[in-house]
């Protein structure tokens, strides 16, 4: 029997979601955010997630009208999972999203969330909450499920269609449906995990692993940097061994690697162990912004070149390339850190929308042609257009200027004889 679908929450991950469904069936799009809905029944999708041809051709039904969730019978949820300021979960929008979803909530419903939280959330946290605001029993009248988000922001070759899709359910009967639903749409196929914390596990450790590795290049590139070799090189030579990692060091942020690792790190020590390893890589990664500002101003003084009132160009404000979202960047910590130092900061970017750079970070952003020349030009997010045009935003630094390229993209060749390049 088909399902009628749902998915709660539009954003990064939720929309690529229902328009994958919305190819081969009619499909509920919610969101509390009546201007998003607006924009996506215009066609147009600010996270750039979604191109307007597949938004033309998918057959969603944009709403942000409660009652329209229950004429579905298999809802997905997709908001945001983030962190507060003292790094702990904070389940406020899914919550709330469980509470929405439990009004609307009909019998023989299934609710899979595919947000990313700690082993145990769905069950013990969102099920209660869908219990109370349906007047249902979950296992009996309604069941949950959870199949983890993979969607890559800015990523246009591993989609939400091509990446297996791990799922789980709370009975062996929901787990077949709930990877039904998925394998209609999934080409890459579907994986069962043996239960719901399992693939809860699954999913937060991915990006713990990844946080960590990158922890690791952070702390060789701080290592190399006192040394005085480029941790560039070192990265290419060990990287001819077949089974070295290639990642890279770079600043941490966003609303996955960033933040993901603090809900396994919550639910551990909630369980009484101090997970060690995990938090000494959160702070090596946190520290990066840091790091990166004091050697702009050590590499200033060392060339003579004056702090106070200078202006530094940044290339980048979002978290990562070729990707307007601002969530959680770490390049605003390095700016603000260079403000802290005295300097002036310019900034351009790309992808960023400038209403949200100036609602989130009191950014104005520069147009390109707005960009002066400058003593210090940081290639802080290697997005597509500073990479293409390298030449032209070399060409603003002055001839004995100096080059911070956080994430490796200038080569040797394109720095003039006086002025000097720093990598992370």
């Amino acid at each position: 029997m088909e399902r009628k679908i749902a998915v709660v929450g539009l954003g990064y991950v939720g929309l690529p979601v229902a328009v994958a469904f919305g190819k081969t069936q009619e499909v509920i799009g919610f969101d509390i955010n009546e201007n998003r809905i607006k924009e996506l029944q215009s066609g147009y999708d600010r996270t750039n997630e979604v191109e307007k041809e597949d938004l033309e051709i998918t057959n969603v039904n944009y709403t942000a009208n409660t009652e329209d969730l229950k004429k579905a019978d298999f809802i997905i949820v997709a908001v945001p999972t983030p962190i507060n300021k003292n790094n702990q979960p904070d389940l406020t929008p899914l919550l709330k999203a469980s509470e929405t979803v439990g009004s609307a909530l009909t019998e023989g419903t299934i609710v899979v969330y595919e947000s990313t939280v700690y082993p145990g959330a769905t069950e013990e946290d969102c099920m209660p909450v869908l219990e109370r605001a349906s007047g249902l029993k979950c296992g009996q009248d309604f069941f949950v499920g959870y199949s983890p988000e993979r969607i890559n922001p800015g990523d246009k070759e591993h989609t939400f269609e091509t990446i297996t899709k791990v799922v789980s359910g709370q009975t062996p009967e929901v787990l077949e449906i709930v990877a039904d639903v998925y394998s209609s749409v999934v080409e890459a196929g579907v994986h069962k995990a043996a239960n719901i914390k399992v693939a809860e596990a699954a999913k937060v450790i991915e990006n713990t692993q990844r946080d960590l590795n990158i922890a690791l290049m952070n702390e060789l590139a701080v290592i190399f940097n006192k040394v005085g070799i480029d941790t560039k090189d070192v990265l290419e030579a060990a990287g001819t061994k077949w089974n070295f990692l290639k990642f890279t060091p770079g600043l941490v942020g966003g609303h996955c690697i960033g933040v993901d690792p603090y809900y396994l790190t919550h639910k551990a020590e909630e369980l009484g162990h101090h997970p060690e390893v995990i938090l000494a890589g959160r702070r090596i990664n946190d520290n990066m912004a840091n790091h990166i500002a004091s050697s702009i101003i050590k590499e200033m003084l060392k060339k003579g070149i004056s702090v106070v009132n200078n202006t530094v160009s940044v290339l980048g404000l979002t978290f990562k390339e070729n990707c307007p979202d601002l969530r959680n960047t770490k390049v605003i910590d390095v700016i603000n850190e260079l403000k802290d130092f005295g300097l002036n900061v310019a900034v351009h970017d790309s992808e960023a929308d400038s209403k949200e750079a100036k609602k989130y970070y009191n950014i104005d952003l520069k147009e390109k042609n707005e960009l002066a020349t400058t003593d210090i030009l940081l290639f802080a997010v290697p997005h597509n257009e500073y990479r293409n045009n390298i030449r032209e935003y070399l060409d603003q630094v002055n001839e004995n200027g100096i080059i911070f390229d956080i994430k490796g993209i200038v080569a040797d060749a394109d720095i003039k004889e006086k002025q000097s390049i720093w990598r992370l």
